[in-house]
C-alpha cells in the first residue's frame, strides 16, 4: 500500500496537493504525518526525507519527495486516472501552469502563509497583487474554455487543480476578492468532498492543540 507522510493539514500546503491527488485517484492510502514546528520536528523530517521537508511518498522500496514528483509519480501509476489533459496542446498548458505554481507567486506565498482555519482580511502588497492578478488570469481564461467540459480547470480533475488547491484555501483565509469565474472555481474546489475532509481534520488538529 502507498503511505504518504505529510505535515499538519492547517499548514502544510504542499502535502495537500498529493493527497487531495490520491483522495481523487480513489486508491487506498495510510497517512503519517509529523508535526510541524515542535522542538523535534526536524529529526522526523530529516528521518523522512533527507531534504527535511515533507511531503514524502512510499511505495514497496521506492521514496518519492517533493510534491509534482509525486503527482508525475501517481500519474504514471495510476495511468487510467487521466491526471494531465488528453488533448497534447492542452497537457503542455497544464504542465506549463503547474511549473509556473510551482517555483513562482513568491510575493503571495510569502505574505499569505498558508493557514486553513485562518480568517482574516488582508490588503496585498503590490508584488503579492500582481502574484494573485496572474493566477485569477490563469483561473478565469480556463474556466472560460472549459465551462462545458466540466467544474475543474481543465473540465476534469488534473494535477493542475491539485497543486493550486492551497492557493484557494489562502484566498479564503485571507479574504481576497476574485473575480466571478475565479471566485466560482474557489467555490468548487472547497467543497469538493476530499477538501471538506482535509480542512474538517485541519480544525481538528487546532483544537487539539488549543486544548
Amino acid at each position: 500500500m502507498l503511505t504518504l507522510i505529510i505535515g499538519n493539514k492547517n499548514f502544510s500546503s504542499w502535502s495537500l496537493r498529493p493527497w487531495l491527488l490520491l483522495k481523487h485517484i480513489g486508491e487506498p492510502f495510510r497517512e503519517q504525518h509529523i508535526r510541524l514546528y515542535m522542538p523535534d520536528t526536524r529529526q522526523h523530517l530529516l528521518a523522512a526525507n533527507p531534504a527535511g521537508k515533507v511531503p514524502v511518498l512510499l511505495h514497496d522500496n521506492l521514496r518519492v519527495h517533493d510534491s509534482l514528483a509525486i503527482c508525475e509519480y501517481l500519474n504514471e501509476l495510476f495511468p487510467a486516472s487521466k491526471l494531465w489533459p488528453d488533448d497534447q496542446a492542452e497537457r503542455a498548458e497544464a504542465r506549463a501552469i503547474v511549473a509556473e505554481m510551482h517555483s513562482g507567486f513568491t510575493a503571495m506565498r510569502g505574505e499569505l502563509p498558508f493557514n486553513v482555519t485562518l480568517r482574516t482580511r488582508h490588503e496585498p502588497s503590490p508584488e503579492a497583487a500582481a502574484d494573485i492578478r496572474r493566477i485569477c488570469d490563469i483561473w478565469q481564461q480556463l474556466r472560460q474554455r472549459h465551462l462545458d467540459a466540466g467544474p475543474w480547470l481543465f473540465g476534469t480533475f488534473s494535477i493542475a487543480d491539485a497543486m493550486f488547491a492551497p492557493v484557494a484555501c489562502r484566498f479564503v483565509s485571507y479574504g481576497i476578492e476574485l473575480p466571478p469565474l475565479a471566485a466560482a472555481y474557489v467555490d468548487h474546489l472547497l467543497d469538493d468532498p476530499a477538501m471538506l475532509e482535509w480542512y474538517d481534520a485541519a480544525e481538528a488538529e487546532q483544537a487539539a492543540t488549543v486544548a
